[in-house]
């Protein structure tokens, strides 16, 4: 039950409060001096605030030109220019406060020109993205042909993006469907170390076809789960999505990886009615060690027949990697090689050879995407131009896309700048490569 009359604290705060605020003006109108003093106080610690993320913004902005000379510095390298867009409107932010500060103020005027060279470092990636997408655009047509839009089915073309950036897309992420996924299949066990995959597939029926994705790592480590994100956006747009996974370096060194690798693809093909899967139909993708694996698994006269390979920022010349190694080289690419090809490439140079996917560079291979960063300093985007020359010149098919501003792992954002660029690129390579037979037939 209520009371009538109001509770004491309600009529003796209000009253406090006005107190304080009719002395605090008395106080500053008696003494002009000290209310100066006070507010302009108040004022420079205001702009002290404001150089503190002008520093922050700036230090995560020099990494689009500063190459990483530490392991640790590696995350802001991939980071600043795929997040551009919200540093970007961070730092004009920023820029908007310091001019609303006093013009007197150095701090202010500090941390504005930060702020601002921050911007501008930013704004670099967006500036270059439309000159980017028309070069991606005449790379697929070169390498594809004029016509390779038309070539895929309508059926796929429906699901395709419409646009290579998407703003819903940067805030809200890659917009997918709901998928079917089973996790941990086991598909071998050799030498007692248990290999699994992830399959992810659309809850329509098929038979769909199918993408191998192989992690990276080092071959050191990673998981099939890594990367998922794209697995369940490839597997909303009717794929069939094997990640698979394969033995780790130093425990187990080549071939010991492509031969699980092939083991994958074989217990793929042999189960494939189990997940609506089409087995004329399998194309490989792989990312940094993974896409050394897919490319050779592809290349190889030994190697099962697969319809297409995507390569994202994968070695693909082992001897000259290690005979000239990025620099800086922030994760001493030299000792990767040497634990896992047991030495260097003079002391191995046959499993050197072997494990070079430019070793087998022929007309015979299948039609390959290949993805760069021009600024990648873990696998530098000459290997990926190398292995597209060798490829073009031997009659192959081969489609080469080389972003200007990237750093090694530049899709680990999927909704990031070259994330949202390669995910539009690459569905519609896999769209054109692994068509029906019957309607390429029809189209040509």
């Amino acid at each position: 039950m209520q009371s009538g009359h109001a509770p004491s604290s309600a009529i003796v705060v209000p009253v406090a409060k006005l107190l304080i605020r009719r002395g605090c003006r008395v106080l500053l109108a008696s003494n002009p001096r000290r209310s100066w003093q006070i507010r302009n106080g108040l004022a420079d610690k205001m702009r002290c605030v404001l150089l503190v993320p002008a520093l922050v913004v700036f230090f995560v902005a020099i990494w689009i030109l500063v190459p990483p000379f530490h392991v640790g510095l590696v995350p802001f390298a991939v980071g600043a220019p795929e997040l551009s867009v919200w540093f970007l409107l961070a730092a004009l932010g920023i820029s908007a406060l310091c001019l609303t500060a006093s013009n007197n103020a150095h701090g202010a005027r500090a941390a504005l020109v930060i702020a601002a060279a921050a911007a501008v470092l930013f704004a670099y990636p967006l500036v270059r993205a439309p000159f980017t997408l028309a070069a991606f655009d005449r790379a697929m047509e070169d390498g594809l042909g004029r016509d390779y839009a038309n070539q895929i089915p309508p059926a796929m073309a429906a699901s395709l993006r419409e646009h290579a950036l998407s703003p819903a897309d940067f805030v809200l992420g890659i917009a997918r469907a709901d998928v079917l996924v089973r996790r941990g299949v086991e598909f071998a066990k050799p030498g007692g170390v248990r290999l699994t995959l992830d399959v992810y597939r659309p809850p329509a029926a098929g038979p769909r076809p199918v993408v191998i994705q192989l992690y990276g790592g080092a071959w050191r480590g990673g998981s099939p789960e890594d990367n998922g994100s794209f697995a369940t956006w490839l597997a909303s747009k009717g794929y069939v999505v094997v990640a698979a996974d394969y033995r780790h370096a130093p425990e187990a060194t080549w071939p010991a990886q492509i031969e699980d690798v092939r083991t994958a693809l074989d217990w793929i093909r042999s189960h494939a009615s189990e997940f609506e899967a089409d087995p004329a139909r399998i194309a490989l993708i792989g990312r940094s060690a993974g896409a050394q694996l897919a490319l050779v698994a592809a290349y190889q006269a030994s190697a099962p027949a697969v319809r297409a390979v995507v390569s994202y920022y994968g070695p693909t010349d082992l001897v000259e990697g290690w005979r000239e190694p990025p620099r800086p080289d922030p994760l001493d690419v030299r000792a990767i090689l040497e634990t896992y090809l047991r030495g260097t490439p003079d002391s191995a140079r046959d499993r050197y050879r072997e494990a070079s996917p430019v070793t087998y560079a022929s007309a015979r291979v299948p039609p390959t995407l290949l993805l760069y960063g021009s600024r990648d300093h873990v696998v530098e985007a000459r290997f990926g131009r190398a292995l597209h020359d060798r490829l073009r010149q031997a009659g192959a098919t081969s489609v080469l896309l080389e972003f200007p501003w990237a750093e090694h792992a530049f899709d680990a954002l999927p909704n990031g700048l070259s994330g949202q660029i390669s995910l539009y690129y690459t569905e519609r390579f896999l769209a054109w490569a692994l068509r029906p037979e019957p309607y390429a037939a029809r189209r040509k």
